[in-house]
């Protein structure tokens, strides 16, 4: 298995982990922190060196409650970053929901489109089904991050069947429009429209959306479910993070997104060491 991107095959014999770059003041985990261009720059350098295989370089918050950024705002955020990161000879992703933000993060060599919202806003599916081989990321959220964790948008019969369905349904539409199904990654949005029963029955059940056939994404880091679990503040969640990516493993993920990249890795290495999976 691997994922096709813009300039690089992503094998998909071992799990990738991504490394997570906020551009923004007002993200739930590190808000602010990378915020400027020369501080996001070296915070992609930092996590190459814990051992990052992708970058994904976000310029807008999608933490219940926030507000959304223009176009113009976004990419005056994430542009610059994103030029840096291409440049560091690794695949680079831009989180972005705003197709003029896709179109100049791919104009750059950006590699892969991770969006929240599954392309679902007008004009986006056809920036990626017109760019030849860029990768992308749909993930499944209902609403706006504003309200999506209102008592109508966490309402489901069934959570799995309904994420499974509703990606199958994407990654189609995509596939209808051209994209090869070597570029398509599914992500279940964990935290998004979701209570913590919800996340916890998606991960108990990934294998229902590793059969639909395309590589899985697992974006359990610092989520506030885990915060539930433990009673853990978001800045003490990397034990949790770690715990939560490894069940996601175990269960046929094989990209996984976070913030703390060393330790990831480094867990990641143990299960190898000891023949636990091929990652």
């Amino acid at each position: 298995m691997h994922w096709q991107t813009t300039r690089f095959r992503i094998a998909l014999d071992r799990v990738r982990v991504m490394g997570i770059v906020n551009v923004t003041p007002d993200s739930f985990s590190d808000g602010g922190l990378h915020a400027d261009a020369a501080e996001a720059n070296a915070h992609c350098e930092r996590l190459l060196q814990a051992g990052a295989d992708i970058l994904d370089i976000g310029g807008e918050s999608t933490r219940p409650g926030a507000a959304t950024p223009s176009a113009d705002e976004e990419m005056a955020r994430v542009l610059p970053v994103l030029r840096h990161a291409c440049k560091l000879g690794v695949p680079v992703s831009v989180d972005t929901s705003q197709p003029q933000v896709m179109a100049a993060a791919l104009a750059l060599g950006v590699d892969i489109v991770n969006d929240v919202r599954a392309l679902g806003r007008p004009g986006a599916l056809q920036v990626v089904a017109q760019h030849p081989q860029a990768g992308v990321c749909l993930m499944h959220m209902r609403g706006e991050p504003g309200l999506m964790q209102s008592a109508g948008q966490t309402r489901y019969e069934d959570v799995v069947a309904e994420v499974v369905g509703f990606l199958a349904e994407r990654a189609q539409a995509l596939r209808k429009a051209g994209v090869a199904a070597e570029r398509i990654v599914l992500d279940p949005g964990i935290g998004f429209a979701k209570l913590p029963e919800h996340n916890l029955a998606l991960l108990a059940r990934q294998g229902e959306l590793v059969r639909l056939g395309y590589p899985v994404l697992a974006g359990w880091s610092r989520k506030s479910t885990l915060g539930v679990i433990t009673g853990r503040p978001v800045d003490q969640r990397v034990p949790a993070s770690v715990a939560a990516a490894l069940a996601a493993v175990m269960q046929g993920a094989r990209v996984l997104r976070v913030h703390d990249v060393a330790a990831t890795v480094d867990a990641l290495k143990v299960w190898r060491a000891a023949g636990l999976c091929a990652a």
